[in-house]
């Protein structure tokens, strides 16, 4: 696994006023305060994750 891509991800939107599912997604995400940052797998199930909460999130880099 020494080529395993990862993805980094920042939270830029509150998750205030959203459904609870989003923000148990972001939790999932390891993110729960705007400014937070997190390195994850880049893998179709974080991809999905990204793609609910993508109005709240936004991707940093990609390796």
């Amino acid at each position: 696994m020494a080529d395993a891509k990862t993805i980094k991800i920042e939270q830029i939107g509150s998750p205030i006023r959203r459904h609870h599912s989003q923000r148990e997604t972001l939790i999932g995400l390891k993110l729960n305060k705007i400014g937070r940052v997190t390195e994850l797998p880049d893998t179709p199930a974080v991809r999905g994750m990204i793609t609910k909460v993508h109005h709240l999130v936004r991707i940093v880099d990609e390796k």
